[in-house]
Order: C-alpha cells, then structure tokens, then sequence
C-alpha cells in the first residue's frame, strides 16, 4: 500500500542540514562557484530548506558580488517535504530579495519526477537512513527503486542484510544516471558506510549504475570533526565524474584535529570490497597474503542474538542442583541442563579464554540449530512454566527475521543459532569496538554473544588450531585497521573475515594484492 502524496510531503527521512561553513569548504574545495558563474547549472536532488544552494548565493557575497550579477536562474532543486521546500523560497524573499524561478524546482519525491532533467553539477547532502529504518509504506513504494538503480538484484536482499542499504545510495545513483549530463560531476555530503562497509553495501561499490559508469576521484572523511553535531554516522565529502571508470587508489584525505592528512583508498582482493586506507605509497597490508583454504561449515558467523530479550535468556549465576538434569540459575530459576550454555564475554579474551564462565544463556535449541517443538517443551515443566512466564515480551519482539519464526508458531526462537553453534571447537575474536585482533579456541558448546563476537566452527582441535593460527597472522589485523572502522560495531564483523578466506568451493577469483 503506498501512502498518499500529503503524506509524502510530511516527510522528513534522514535529514541533515549543511553547516555553512562545510558547504563553503565544499565549494572551494571542487570550484563549484567558479564554474557556476561560468555558465554551469546546479542542481540539489534533495535539497532540504536550500542551504547549499544558499552557500553558493553566500559565497558570491562574500566575494563582492552583488546579487543581481549571480545566475541564480542556473540554480535547481527538489525536495519532497512541503515544509522545507516553503521554507527555502521564504528565506529567499526575506533574507536575500530572491524570488527564485518556480519552474527550476519541485516539491516531489526524487525518485518519481514526472520529467527528469540533466545539468553540469549535481550538489547534495542525501537523506541518511537504512532502508529497514524507512516508514513500513514508504519501504513498499521504493523497493523498485533499489532495483531499478542496481543496488540490489533480489527482493530478498531487502529482506536480509540490504535492509542496511542506505537510501543515500539510490538518490546517488538515481541522479547519477539520470540527472548528470555526460561527463558531469558530482559533490555529495555522504555517509561513508557505502564505502567503507560490509555486506550490503558491496553493490555500490561496482562504481557504476546499470550502464553508466562513474568515478570518485577524491574522498574527504570528517573524522572526528563534529560537521552534523550530534550524528553518529561516519560521514564525508566525495567527488564523482560520470562517465569514468574507476581506477585506485582513491586519493583519501582524513581530519585529524586542526589539519587533513594524505591518504591512499583502494579495496584489497575484489573491486566491491569495502575501501582500505593506507598511508600514501604505502605497500598493502596484504601484500604478501594468501588466502587459507576452508570449507563452508568453517564460514564466520555472529553469535546467538534474542532480539532484545537478554535479560530473560542471559543469566549471571549458575549452579548444580540435587537433580543432575537442572540448574539453578541466578539463585531462583531451575532450567534442563540440556537446554543451558556458557556464554563468551570481554572478560574470557582477558584471560586468553581460560576464565570459566561468567554468564549462562538458555538455548531452547536442538543441535541442528531448529528451535524445539512444542511438544519437548511441555516435556520439561521448568522451562514451559518459565517460557510462559515470559511469553509476552518474547513474542512482542520486532524485526524482519524474527518475525519468520513468530509467524510460525516458534516464539522462543532465536536468532544466530544454527548447527555451527554446537560445534565441538569454536575460534572466537571480539567483533565490536575494538582496535586490536585476536582469536581464541574455546572447547565445547560456549556461544559467542551477538555482534560483539564472532567466530569460525571447527570439527576438531587441528582444524581449529589452523584457523586460529591464519587469523592471529599480524597481516590480518594490519588489513583490519587499514579499513579505519577501528572502534565502531564494524571492528572484526564476519563479513570481513570472509573476504580472506577461499572456500573449497568455487568461488570468485581473488584480485591481485
């Protein structure tokens, strides 16, 4: 169902507003102004209340022109919330004595323009938001959209991890193709996830939309430099070329404190990978590399995930009762052994993995990794009374993928939990927000937690012992912090240990390094 055009118009979908000061940066930066007054037309796709264009305006005036000498006829915008898109033609009247020409913008969405035109520099600051973040009705009118621009090849890949695709990307290649003249450019403020992150993002980095390629030829990350105040997304400045193939490296300039430092970006092993930033005429951190060679049930995986509800399975006391089939956990709870597991925490790589358990998680699991059947769980009292306890929370959880198991009955499902989880070895590394790599083997059934671990399943002490001796190669955490997401949930994700290993099956061939 799609929501009507009023409430289009009351939108407001990952707005961020530009600082003056950065448009300005921008600007000169790309000499957006000089080749204004030379005769180029500007248009900003979702320009907001018009603050780039305003920065231009600005930037003449600051310069000494007067007004009337600017091309502001060569000025264009659209935007799609009615407040904003009001907003920038009061401004102009009030503030500068503009009555821009109605016919250079629109009040519509970007995306469904009944008539699309090309000009000389596209000029933006896209809406950053995941696609899983949109509003349910507005997801549904642009799914196409995703496909249409080549960001996603499969309706399912909205579903899974390409509910991570930021709408920044489409509004890109969308006015890429279709609203830069051949050969033009484009300056974008963007978050640089599409650049620098895993999974969902691989399909952007193919540098080009259908047929239209294009070209980034400069890349400035803001670092630390707080340009959007309070959001947390790493963010940056970037110049495209249409009509350009990609070539590396990228030349990368980062923010550190009052000064930019030089740096070179390319993806290491395949073009799609996330960007890699390493010191100018540096030698790659993988530059001696050879892939290990594994099979697929040795694939990375995140830990066990409950969608919310730790409190209910996570547990901080464990202890043996007078029956030999029960625990009783946090002094009060009696649960199946069977159904109870140690679970992994920063404190366990402290002490190299030899702590004992520090925390305990109820697995309503078989070791095939399927939830159990109802009727096993009415076999065991403690855990149907415990369960039912607790059964409005558990079944109140939210998500595309949990919503499958609710949908069939399986409320106490997890997520993360599969045959690999019950693997008689498991080498472990802290995932999250770390800056240095290390991975350990723990024996037995211990689960790693979420996204803050990750690990790789191995049938026996050998093969666990070669996986753990590849990874704790200094090489593999050098390629980690070249990918400069030290720090943030990103860290040591499996989708970027995947990348290193070549999987006894056929698999795309890997790029020199």
């Amino acid at each position: 169902m799609q929501i009507s055009n009023l409430q289009d118009k009351e939108l407001s979908i990952g707005a961020v507003f530009t600082p003056l000061k950065w448009a300005f940066f921008a600007i000169e930066e790309f000499q957006i102004f000089q080749k204004w007054i030379a005769g180029a037309t500007i248009f900003d796709p979702t320009m907001g209340e018009g603050n780039l264009l305003f920065a231009l305006i600005e930037y003449g005036i600051a310069k000494g022109y007067a007004i009337k000498d600017l091309p502001i006829h060569q000025l264009y915008g659209v935007e799609l919330n009615e407040m904003y898109y009001n907003t920038f033609f009061e401004k102009g009247k009030i503030q500068y004595g503009i009555h821009f020409l109605p016919e250079n913008y629109q009040n519509k969405d970007i995306f469904f323009l009944e008539k699309e035109q090309k000009f000389d520099i596209i000029f933006g600051n896209p809406p950053w938001q995941n696609f899983g973040d949109l509003p349910i009705s507005y997801k549904e009118k642009i799914k196409p959209v995703f496909f249409k621009y080549d960001l996603v090849q499969h309706a399912q890949d909205l579903l899974l991890g390409g509910s991570r695709i930021d709408i920044a990307a489409v509004v890109m290649q969308k006015v890429i193709q279709e609203n830069t003249l051949e050969k033009g450019e484009c300056v974008f403020f963007m978050p640089l996830s599409l650049l620098l992150n895993d999974g969902a993002n691989s399909e952007f980095r193919t540098y080009k939309v259908n047929k239209t390629y294009y070209h980034i030829d400069k890349i400035f990350d803001f670092h630390e430099e707080k340009v959007f105040g309070s959001v947390a997304t790493r963010y940056g400045l970037v110049h495209f070329q249409r009509d350009e193939k990609q070539v590396f490296p990228i030349p990368y300039l980062m923010k550190h404190a009052t000064a930019w430092k030089n740096y070179e970006a390319k993806p290491l092993l395949k073009q799609n990978n996330p960007l890699s930033i390493i010191e100018v005429g540096e030698n790659s951190p993988l530059s001696n590399f050879s892939p290990i060679v594994l099979k697929k049930e040795n694939t990375p995986r995140q830990g066990i995930n409950t969608c919310g509800v730790n409190d209910i399975f996570f547990f901080e006391r464990c202890e043996n009762t007078d029956n030999d089939d029960d625990y009783l956990l946090n002094g009060e709870i009696i649960l199946p052994k069977k159904y109870i597991f140690p679970l992994i925490t920063s404190k366990n790589f402290k002490e190299n993995g030899k702590e004992k358990p520090l925390k305990w998680v109820l697995l309503p699991c078989y070791t095939n990794g399927k939830p159990i059947e109802l009727a096993d769980i009415h076999r065991e009292p403690a855990l149907l009374a415990y369960l039912e306890k607790h059964k409005a929370r558990i079944q109140a959880r939210k998500g595309t993928l949990i919503n499958v198991w609710l949908k069939k009955g399986y409320w106490w499902a997890f997520l993360g939990v599969g045959e690999y989880s019950f693997s008689p070895y498991k080498v472990v590394w802290e995932a999250y927000g770390k800056n240095t790599f290390k991975a350990l083997i723990f024996e037995g059934n211990w689960q790693a937690n979420q996204s803050l671990q990750a690990f790789m399943p191995a049938k026996n002490l050998e093969e666990a012992e070669k996986i753990a001796g590849f990874l704790n190669d200094k090489q593999i955490e050098n390629y980690l912090l070249s990918l400069k997401m030290e720090g943030t949930m990103n860290w040591a994700q499996p989708g970027k240990i995947k990348k290193l290993i070549s999987f006894e099956e056929p698999n795309q061939l890997l790029l020199n390094v």
